[in-house]
C-alpha cells in the first residue's frame, strides 16, 4: 500500500502541475490528496494496524497482570545496577500524551516498557532490521566517540527508555559507571529488569532529561537515542544546557536522532506528507517542530563546540556531536 500510495500521490501532484520531488505548502497537499481513496487507505492501514498491534500486546500482559507486575517487583531491589523510581515526580505536559498511540503512553501504563519493547521490535522488523538482541543499539554504542584524553568513567543516557543503549554502553565501557534517566517510571522499571537478567550493571533513575539533578562536571559522555523529536524544541534546548552542565571539560555530548547524521529527511512532497501524518495520527506531537530546529546551532548556543560533519545515514558514526571545552 505504501508503494501504491506513493505512485498515486505523485501522479496527482504531477497532473496538478506540481513537481513531486519538491516540498509544497501542506495546505496545497491536503487540498490535492486528502480525498483520494488510495492515499487514504494507506493511511488508515498504517494507523489501524498499529492500534491493533498495541491492543494485542496490551491484552497479552493485562490478562496476566499479577504475573507480570509481580515479576517486575521481584527485580526492583536487586542488582547488578540500581533502580530509583519517583512516584511524586511532576510529569511535564509534553510527556503525558499517548506517544506512538501506545496505550497510556510512557508514563500512564504499568506495562509501558513491555508495550514499547514489543512494539519497537515489530517496527525494526518492518524496516528489515532485526533488533531482538538489541543489535541496533549495540552498533550505535560502538559509534559513539570518546573524549580526546580517553577517560570514560561515567556515562549518562538521557531519555533512556528501556535502557537498550544504556546497556550497550555499559558493555562497551565495562569499567564505566552508566546511568539511564527517563521520565517514564514503567519504562525504566522494565529496563532495570532486563538489565539485571542480562547481568549488566546500569543504574536507572526516574528524572527529567532537562533536570537530571546530577552534579556539575560529572560525566565524561552524555548521549540519547531518538529522544529529541519526542519533546518540544525549547525542551531540547533545555536538555542541551543540562548536558553541558553535567559534562566535565573535554566531555562529549552525542545525541542520536533523525537528521543528526546530516540528512534532513528524504526530499519531496510525499515524504513531507508522511511526516505530517506521523505527527498528526501517530501522536508524534513534536516531530514537525523538531525538524524546524537549528539543532547544531542550538547546541552551540548551549556552549558546545559542535562537530557538524554529517553523512547520509539515518544514524551515523559521523553524527553531530558536541564537546565541552570550558
Amino acid at each position: 500500500m505504501q508503494r501504491a500510495a506513493k505512485v498515486r500521490f505523485e501522479k496527482i501532484l504531477t497532473e496538478a502541475g506540481h513537481d513531486p520531488s519538491k516540498e509544497l505548502p501542506m495546505e496545497k497537499i491536503h487540498e490535492l490528496v486528502d480525498n483520494d481513496h488510495i492515499v487514504g487507505t494507506e493511511g488508515l492501514m498504517r494507523i489501524y494496524s498499529q492500534r491493533f498491534a498495541h491492543k494485542n500486546f496490551y491484552n497479552s500482559f493485562a490478562d496476566d497482570a499479577d504475573v507480570y507486575l509481580g515479576e517486575m517487583e521481584a527485580y526492583d531491589n536487586i542488582g547488578p545496577g540500581t533502580l530509583e523510581l519517583d512516584p511524586n515526580l511532576e510529569i511535564p505536559e509534553y510527556a503525558q500524551h499517548e506517544i506512538h498511540m501506545q496505550p497510556g503512553g510512557y508514563v500512564g501504563n504499568p506495562f509501558a516498557g513491555h508495550l514499547y519493547h514489543y512494539g519497537t521490535n515489530a517496527f525494526y522488523s518492518a524496516r528489515s532490521t532485526d533488533n531482538y538482541q538489541d543489535q541496533h543499539h549495540a552498533r550505535l554504542a560502538e559509534q559513539i566517540p570518546t573524549p580526546e584524553d580517553g577517560k570514560v568513567l561515567r556515562i549518562l543516557d538521557m531519555g533512556c527508555g528501556l535502557g537498550q543503549l544504556s546497556v550497550a554502553l555499559k558493555e562497551r565501557f565495562p569499567d564505566a559507571e552508566v546511568w539511564g534517566v527517563d521520565v517514564g517510571g514503567p519504562m525504566i522499571r522494565y529496563g532495570h529488569m532486563r538489565a539485571v537478567d542480562e547481568g549488566v550493571a546500569v543504574n536507572f533513575v526516574q528524572r527529567l532529561a532537562e533536570d537530571t539533578k546530577f552534579p556539575d562536571d560529572h560525566f565524561d559522555i552524555v548521549t540519547s537515542y531518538i529522544m529529541h523529536h519526542e519533546i518540544p524544541a525549547q525542551t531540547s534546548r533545555d536538555v542541551f544546557k543540562e548536558a553541558h552542565r553535567v559534562l566535565r571539560r573535554g566531555g562529549l555530548y552525542f545525541p542520536i536522532d533523525f537528521f543528526t547524521g546530516g540528512r534532513r529527511g528524504v526530499p519531496g512532497a510525499y515524504s513531507q506528507y508522511q511526516e505530517w501524518k506521523d505527527h498528526r495520527w501517530n501522536n508524534e506531537v513534536w516531530r514537525i517542530e523538531y525538524k524546524q530546529m537549528d539543532f547544531a546551532g542550538d547546541m552551540e548556543s548551549a556552549g558546545f563546540d559542535v562537530n557538524k560533519e554529517g553523512s547520509p545515514a539515518w544514524y551515523s558514526n559521523r553524527n553531530i556531536f558536541g564537546t565541552k571545552s570550558a
